[in-house]
């Protein structure tokens, strides 16, 4: 699978590069966002505005995968979905436990959010 990762203060930006995301992919996906979660910065936005299509085994890994980085205390929030993916997720029921930005910018907000979340409430790992 090709991924694209861009490392800032808070967070990593990782983006899918490929067009469809199927279950036999997602392993690698789930191996390379997983890594962050031991390194010092361990938040990550995933950028799938290059998916076009995502495989029901895909999409659930990766909500599986989101609240594994919220047990940890840190922020996996995706990003740039296509219509017809949104609209996938949304009728697989995953789309209202995932955290979805439209755009890379909303979801730097929102992992800075949470960032100051845990910093006050102290579920900070």
């Amino acid at each position: 699978m090709k991924i694209k990762s861009d490392t800032k203060e808070k967070f990593h930006v990782v983006t899918v590069l490929e067009p469809v995301l199927a279950a036999n992919m997602t392993e690698g996906l789930s191996g390379s966002l997983l890594f962050y979660l031991g390194e010092p910065v361990k938040n990550v936005i995933l950028n799938l505005g290059n998916v076009d299509t995502i495989d029901e085994a895909s999409a659930t890994s990766l909500a599986q995968i989101q609240q594994k980085f919220y047990d940890a205390g840190c922020s996996l929030v995706f990003c740039n979905l296509k219509p017809g993916v949104e609209e996938f997720l949304d009728k697989k029921e995953l789309l209202e436990i995932m955290n979805v930005t439209p755009t890379e910018s909303e979801a730097w907000d929102i992992v800075q959010m949470e960032e100051i979340e845990r910093e006050l409430y102290g579920g900070e790992n």
